[in-house]
């Protein structure tokens, strides 16, 4: 469980399920079942498509409160971590230092850190587009092509991330060859499909 407790600093505003976000396709911040979670896009919820699914199959939420959950626990082991020299988590930047609050600057980015030489994975994007499932098919399509690649592939040398747009989001597949000989390594091919939809406002913003 992670608690955000910064979202209830005295400047935020917090999210409430079914209010509208400020995006052009007016979406709601919509209560999910976990079966939903793994596939669901955040542009099927609109103030267009929520009055039907609530009328349909009703408020995931609405049993929220009758199975309360209990943070003694949590609260154990937030002793444990002070006593241990953990401390709390840094605080907004624009309140006071607190006692006991440990450096608010990454460790990362502090002045006196080492910074180490970033290894460059072998990545190459083998499909982008707007439907999962196209991009997904460009998957398999590549596997049948390079097949002799693919029985070096484990699970997780396969990407595929929901990229946000301007207003809605896609899917891009890339494939870490890693695990591939060097000599066997497949050069960056077109895409395919190749539809990544940011690609002309990005060029826009270039040619600026």
């Amino acid at each position: 469980m992670f608690l955000d407790y910064n979202q209830n600093a005295k400047d935020r505003t917090t999210c409430s399920a079914y209010s509208v976000r400020p995006l052009p396709d007016a979406r709601v911040s919509t209560p999910l079942h976990w079966h939903e979670v793994p596939d669901c896009d955040p542009a099927d919820f609109t103030i267009f498509t929520i009055p039907e699914r609530f009328a349909k199959i009703g408020n995931p939420h609405a049993d929220m409160d009758a199975a309360a959950g209990l943070l003694e626990k949590l609260l154990e082991l937030a002793e444990k971590d002070e006593a241990a020299g953990l401390g709390d988590a840094p605080w907004p930047p624009h309140f006071r230092k607190m006692k006991g609050e440990a450096a608010r600057v990454a460790p990362s980015r502090a002045k006196s850190a080492v910074k180490k030489p970033r290894v460059k994975m072998p990545l190459i994007v083998v499909a982008n587009s707007p439907d999962k499932g196209a991009a997904l098919a460009g998957l398999e399509r590549w596997k049948r092509k390079h097949t002799g690649i693919a029985g070096f592939l484990t699970v997780d040398d396969v990407l595929v991330d929901s990229m946000r747009g301007r207003s809605s989001t896609w899917t891009r597949i890339r494939v870490n060859l890693r695990h591939v000989p060097e000599a066997l390594r497949p050069t960056q091919e077109i895409p395919d499909p190749d539809d990544d939809p940011t690609r002309e406002w990005r060029g826009k913003r270039a040619d600026k």
